[in-house]
């Protein structure tokens, strides 16, 4: 799977990436995050932070974007039409 996501249930920002994921008709991986930032080492690990929603596209080498208007801005160049 070349795109994952890392999130969390009732997030709006989370939710505001996955519409724009399922807008583009993109398939991905999505890995549920606890609600405790203090629990979220595997989101740490890829992008040297604890907030969601981060994006992995191992396709174009991104490992780890944080922040949700990057993201959706990052998906319209990369994968919109």
């Amino acid at each position: 799977m070349a795109l994952e996501l890392y999130a969390l249930d009732g997030c709006p920002y989370c939710a505001k990436v996955e519409t724009k994921l399922d807008e583009l008709g993109l398939d991905y991986e999505r890995h549920s995050v606890p609600g405790s930032h203090a629990e979220r080492d595997e989101v740490e690990a890829v992008s040297g932070q604890t907030g969601v929603p981060v994006l992995v596209d191992t396709e174009h080498g991104v490992e780890g974007m944080p922040e949700s208007d990057d993201i959706v801005a990052y998906l319209e160049e990369t994968y919109g039409s």
